[in-house]
């Protein structure tokens, strides 16, 4: 558990628990070593000098003294390191995520690292602050309590000390026992929590259906199963509790038969006896505690073994000499390309000159969002090259690589902060003048100006508060303030009204002009403005050329710009076609 807890916080953060961890053991041996005072004591009250105990007793209460000050300092030691190693895992798995490729990313891990970096990074790092304490009481000061019967009789030591294994193969074997339940229960709670927040989202069907009154049927049946999961493993632990109360009785009744034995035997006093029955009792309450920790041990072990899974994923390498490309054209030499079994891109070979805009057409699921995703290496090819001013894109640093890519994607995220604070984010050391003329070729000025709150509106989380066109807007004055030589545009009006339209479109143009670019299009008045048009299908190169060209080609391009460009048939109250 230390070990992995160790590996889990890394070079920076295991020194401080290293220490924390020795402060506690040396807290436990003292406790353990202050009870050898009570053979005196006991020895001085029964025999026939009873005065003599108060010297004894007086060391006795200096070393509870010792001890108490040293738990006070062991446990503020533990809140301590166990809030600074929150903060900085935070800060650790943030980065680390940050350097994931973006393919390592789906729903179902999506999932599990939220509930990772919320409740389950708290679990873990409370180890330190709430745990380890006393975990390691519980295991330290029984075996420094057997160490100070050994030394005072061997017998009744010897019979202590075979309790050990005993309640180390019970603890094991409960563990053992509970680890498939706890999984499951992990499970079933994180399909529950799923299922929750389904039904929730499908209020608008649910009710639009007339089912309001209705209960979600796979709502239900995923808390059912938690509730069977929950009841088994209440049921899995108990074995392990009684087992482990039985061990602890059980010794307990063999030092007391033992004992009664020698002290009738005359090998030993009634006092020794006595002390000896006081130091097994002070060794079960411990040992007891262990099966109460063992249940918060496993979970916070569970947690920090998906932890140590996810800061164990490999990222994206980074070049070991970094080049730093001149110019700004780009390249795709026999890319391909595979997410799972499925080839994505197959044998891709196309280039576009610095400063020329180059349109990727296809239907969906062609591949076209993937070309630009390995532009800006969210992913690394499986075979070929990507290559940015001649430089393969695996040998320029990543922080280098992105300073030149301005990227405005169809589904626009803002993080929950102001207007101003989300378009900052394309360069945060922009002067205010630069904020608002990138705002204002963006047509943003508008949407700001009609705002209560002006450049200090909230936007929520998301974006949520803004609309569609809005959003987007936000995202190309935020590309534009960066001032990036690459765009790479992805479906950037495809579900946007009329007016919101053109006004993206009129900021597109300010972003294209004099930069490299490559658009997903499918509205044809964006391809038309293209240089070079390429029409992607299946993950290959069907046709390449200008636009008027490949029309002439009478070819898919064809056909693909006369279907988009047909104009929409409505059927009148007569049942006859009629245009609009």
């Amino acid at each position: 558990m230390i070990r992995l807890l160790l590996r889990v916080l890394g070079r920076e953060y295991a020194q401080p628990m290293r220490r924390t961890v020795a402060l506690m053991t040396t807290t436990a041996v003292v406790e353990g070593l202050s009870y050898a005072l009570l053979v005196p004591v006991l020895r001085a009250l029964f025999g026939s000098t009873p005065a003599d105990a108060w010297s004894w007793l007086i060391a006795f209460g200096a070393a509870v003294v010792v001890y108490a000050v040293l738990r006070y300092i062991s446990s503020l030691s533990g809140f301590r390191v166990g809030t600074t190693l929150l903060r900085g895992m935070y800060h650790r798995l943030g980065d680390h995520l940050a350097r994931l490729s973006i393919g390592w990313y789906n729903a179902r891990r999506v999932g599990e690292v939220s509930i990772l970096a919320s409740r389950g990074l708290l679990r873990a790092m409370g180890v330190a602050a709430h745990l380890l304490g006393p975990l390691i009481s519980a295991a330290v000061t029984p075996l420094t309590i057997v160490g100070v019967m050994l030394a005072f009789n061997w017998q009744l030591g010897l019979a202590a000390l075979v309790a050990a294994p005993i309640v180390a193969a019970i603890q094991v074997w409960a563990g053992r026992a509970m680890s498939a339940s706890d999984a499951e229960r992990h499970e079933r709670d994180e399909e529950a929590a799923g299922r929750v927040v389904e039904y929730l989202q499908a209020q608008p069907v649910l009710r639009a259906g007339g089912r309001t009154v209705e209960r979600f049927r796979l709502l239900d049946d995923s808390l059912r199963e938690v509730q069977r999961t929950a009841r088994r493993q209440a049921l899995s632990a108990l074995p392990g509790v009684v087992g482990m109360t039985l061990a602890v009785q059980a010794v307990f009744t063999v030092l007391l038969v033992l004992g009664a034995y020698l002290a009738l035997g005359g090998n030993v006093g009634t006092a020794e006896v006595l002390t000896i029955l006081v130091l097994a009792a002070r060794c079960a309450d411990p040992l007891l505690s262990l099966a109460e920790f063992g249940a918060k041990l496993r979970g916070a072990r569970s947690e920090l073994a998906r932890l140590d899974a996810v800061l164990r994923t490999e990222p994206l390498p980074e070049p070991c000499e970094p080049v730093l490309p001149q110019r700004h054209d780009l390249e795709f030499e026999s890319v391909a390309f595979r997410h799972g079994d499925r080839v994505v891109v197959d044998n891709v070979s196309l280039s576009v000159p610095e400063g020329q805009r180059l349109a990727v057409v296809g239907p969906s699921g062609a591949g076209k969002s993937t070309l630009l995703q390995l532009l800006a290496r969210f992913y690394d090819v499986d075979a070929g090259a990507v290559r940015v001013g001649g430089v393969d894109v695996r040998d320029v640093d990543t922080e280098a690589l992105m300073s030149r890519i301005a990227i405005v994607f169809q589904d626009v995220y803002l993080f929950d902060g102001t207007i101003e604070e989300n378009v900052r984010l394309g360069r945060p050391d922009a002067d205010e003048a630069e904020v608002r003329a990138a705002a204002s070729a963006a047509r943003l000025d508008e949407v700001v100006e009609r705002l209560p709150g002006g450049w200090a509106t909230n936007v929520g989380e998301g974006g949520a508060l803004l609309s569609g066109g809005e959003r987007q807007r936000v995202s190309i004055a935020r590309a534009l303030l960066k001032n990036a030589p690459i765009v790479l545009l992805d479906e950037v009006t495809a579900a946007l009204d009329p007016v919101n339209e053109a006004a993206v479109h009129a900021g597109i143009e300010r972003l294209m002009a004099g930069r490299t670019v490559v658009m997903v299009a499918h509205r044809m008045r964006t391809v038309r403005r293209a240089d070079r048009v390429v029409f992607l299908d299946g993950g290959r190169i069907v046709e390449e050329g200008g636009h008027d060209d490949l029309l002439r080609r009478r070819g898919r391009y064809a056909d693909f710009w006369q279907i988009a460009t047909a104009p929409v048939v409505t059927e009148g109250r007569s049942g006859a076609p009629a245009r609009p």
